[in-house]
């Protein structure tokens, strides 16, 4: 009934489209709706729509593709100068450490030069410390001067990329920088970050001012000892001029024009501390030769800690009882005890010698000898060179002797002159003399 009803209502129903969709052995069959076709065509009609309008909008509006490309080409140019700057920036950080580099290597060059010349002096310093503690200089207290210290380590090779520039990178990176933003913001002045070259400077700053200390602790040592040396050849001269020997000084000088010449060249060096080193040379120079001139000389006791008979001078003769020049000094001696000279010297007589007995005479050069009277035997002959520990004979009794003893006298130009001057005068140089 409702059949009839709709086909009288409506008319005759349309036929609906179906879609077959066979795969293999499948079958699938698709009702087409009405609706599902008007979708479709709506949908098409709408895009189409949108499309012709955006295609049109555009063909219309071609200055927003222009725009667009102008952003894009401002965009890259952009990029381009922020890639320029980047590399510049890099060029710049990279120049900054080849400069860096290029003055801590011309530093550590400074410094090796320094040190090579500290190396440098190290042994002309030795040889005059040596010489120095040769001749018996010392420190106010007593004490042996204390060696130079040269400050000069072992150099291979000058160039600061093998050793040099290792410990000074090493100090180089120890510790951060500067902090260029301290916590007090309201600081009118904020210090700069503290760069590679600042801290260099700083390290090798440091390094030179220890070296000039160095330096200079070795410039006042060696004024020290030059002024030392001074002293104790003018204390020496003094002895000597006493005695009227000539000093080393005084026989340079009268031979300063004698037979000298030459080419005129420069010096080696006007460094002052080679000048200096050159005047310690020149004292100490000095001091060994009035030092040697001193201890050739009898300025020595010959009988330490024996007792004295009969001083020098007019006295008593006992073997006549009258007044008689005694021209030297007794000392009592136990028979057979050893006797050596006072200083060192040629035997110009050894022998049987009248009065003296067995008597050996001792040539000191500079017009003085020394004569030992009364030995029991004679252990040297003449010609024969001795030393101050030499055994020249042994003590006893013979010549115009009243018992054991040692007569000792001293003789300058021949003429025989007291002892205990010499002595008196050794007593005053035992600090400068062996």
């Amino acid at each position: 009934m409702n059949s009839g009803h709709q086909h009288r209502v409506f008319g005759r129903r349309a036929q609906e489209h179906i879609l077959i969709l066979a795969s293999g052995d499948k079958v699938r069959h698709m009702t087409v709706r009405p609706w599902m076709a008007a979708i479709v065509f709506c949908f098409v009609g709408v895009f189409s729509i949108g499309y012709l309008l955006a295609t049109s909008y555009l063909v219309l509006r071609d200055d927003l593709i222009g725009a667009t490309m102008a952003r894009q080409a401002r965009m890259q140019h952009d990029y381009e100068d922020r890639i320029a700057a980047l590399r510049a920036q890099v060029d710049r950080i990279t120049s900054r450490q080849l400069l860096d580099q290029q003055v801590v290597e011309d530093k550590v060059d400074k410094l090796m030069e320094q040190q090579m010349a500290l190396t440098s002096r190290h042994g002309k310093l030795d040889n005059l410390l040596d010489r120095a503690e040769s001749s018996g200089l010392t420190e106010k207290d007593g004490a042996p001067p204390a060696p130079i210290q040269s400050y000069a380590p072992d150099i291979k090779d000058k160039r600061a990329s093998l050793g040099g520039i290792e410990a000074i990178e090493k100090q180089l990176a120890s510790g951060p920088p500067a902090d260029a933003t301290p916590d007090n913001s309201t600081l009118a002045y904020v210090p700069s970050a503290e760069t590679v070259g600042d801290r260099a400077d700083r390290i090798f700053s440091n390094v030179t001012l220890s070296l000039k200390g160095v330096e200079q602790d070795q410039r006042n040592r060696v004024e020290q000892l030059t002024s030392d040396a001074g002293n104790a050849a003018n204390a020496i001269a003094t002895v000597l001029t006493r005695f009227k020997i000539p000093t080393p000084a005084e026989t340079a000088a009268e031979k300063d024009d004698d037979a000298v010449g030459g080419p005129y060249v420069a010096p080696e060096s006007n460094d002052d501390f080679n000048n200096s080193l050159v005047a310690l040379d020149g004292a100490l120079t000095r001091l060994e030769a009035v030092r040697s001139t001193a201890e050739s000389l009898p300025f020595r006791n010959p009988a330490v800690g024996k007792e004295m008979t009969s001083p020098f001078g007019n006295r008593r003769d006992p073997f006549l009882g009258r007044l008689a020049l005694h021209s030297g000094i007794d000392f009592r001696f136990s028979p057979g005890e050893r006797i050596r000279p006072t200083a060192p010297g040629k035997v110009i007589a050894a022998g049987w010698t009248g009065g003296y007995g067995n008597m050996v005479e001792v040539d000191h050069g500079n017009g003085i000898s020394t004569r030992y009277g009364h030995m029991s035997e004679v252990l040297v002959k003449v010609g024969d060179t001795v030393d101050r520990n030499d055994v020249i004979g042994l003590a006893g009794s013979t010549g115009r002797s009243t018992g054991t003893h040692l007569h000792y006298e001293v003789r300058q130009d021949g003429h025989a002159v007291d002892p205990v001057y010499f002595m008196n005068a050794g007593l005053k140089l035992a600090t400068y003399i062996k």
